[in-house]
């Protein structure tokens, strides 16, 4: 079962929407990033551990689950500047980013625009866009990116059965051993309905968008922070390859017999991974 976060939700207005954003703990801040079909409840089994020493800050991301549905912005630009607009809206000059899936191209652009804002910055479970070094996906990408990225279709067809759909991703995303009943029915609901599924699919609508934004800011940036790439299934260490020519600073780690939805399926790997490197640069 998760273990209790502590947290509370707050709404606060960023880059012109209302974020809900689940905040526990104090001390240096930690911005947590969800991906898709997940909220900020993702992170659950992790965020009270993180507490103990961090401020850890986890919005649902514009859009999906009790965040606004705005009707544009799923772009990886717009989602930094929501990150960005938080952490000054919560008052922290600077973060530890950890973004996952749909997470980890927004966390990747903020560290590139704003490195003095990114204390250090992990990344899981992605690929970014058109970087090289990957030969994954070599003969196309996933096929629910086609049916996502058609606009209007995949709303209309799933409206009504968005339950399956989603249990097939979470237990696909754990090989097999699925999420706790309340994770899953927390998602289940966020996901529900014509407008939440449209707005989670914008996501997949902008992500040409996003692959030109950081092919863009990598011809002029670098991530210059210490980064971390954590891979499981399917990605593996694809998007290690991709970072490591822009970065300064990489480790890479693979975790075995784990699903893509790493801070799910392997919470305690996920948190020995974390817990010494967000707190490399901290006062002993």
């Amino acid at each position: 079962m998760p273990a209790a976060t502590g947290h509370q939700l707050r709404r606060i207005e960023t880059n012109g929407v209302q974020l809900n954003v689940a905040v526990a703990g104090d001390g240096p801040a930690v911005l947590l990033l969800h991906g898709f079909p997940h909220t900020w409840q993702l992170w659950s089994s992790i965020m009270g551990r993180l507490a103990k020493r961090y401020r850890v800050i986890a919005p649902d991301l514009r859009g999906f689950g009790a965040s606004e549905r705005a009707v544009e912005g799923y772009d990886a630009g717009t989602l930094a500047a929501d990150a960005e607009g938080l952490l000054d809206a919560l008052g922290e000059p600077s973060a530890a980013v950890v973004g996952i899936d749909a997470g980890t191209a927004p966390a990747v652009l903020l560290a590139l625009r704003r490195p003095g804002l990114v204390r250090r910055l992990v990344v899981m479970e992605a690929l970014l866009g058109r970087l090289p070094g990957v030969e994954h996906f070599a003969g196309g990408a996933p096929w629910w990116f086609g049916f996502h990225a058609v606009p209007g279709l995949a709303e209309t067809v799933l409206a009504g059965n968005e339950a399956p759909y989603i249990d097939w991703f979470l237990d696909a995303g754990t090989l097999g051993r699925g999420v706790p009943d309340d994770i899953r029915a927390a998602f289940v609901h966020a996901y529900t309905g014509s407008e939440a599924l449209r707005c989670a699919f914008s996501y997949y609508r902008a992500l040409p968008t996003s692959a030109q934004q950081i092919q863009d800011a990598v011809a002029t940036a670098r991530l210059t922070m210490p980064t971390m790439a954590v891979g499981s299934y399917p990605i593996g260490a694809g998007l290690e390859r991709q970072l490591r020519p822009i970065a300064d600073d990489l480790v890479g780690h693979q975790l075995q017999d784990c699903g893509h939805i790493i801070p799910l399926d392997r919470p305690d790997a996920l948190f020995a991974l974390l817990a010494p490197f967000l707190a490399a640069d901290l006062p002993k």
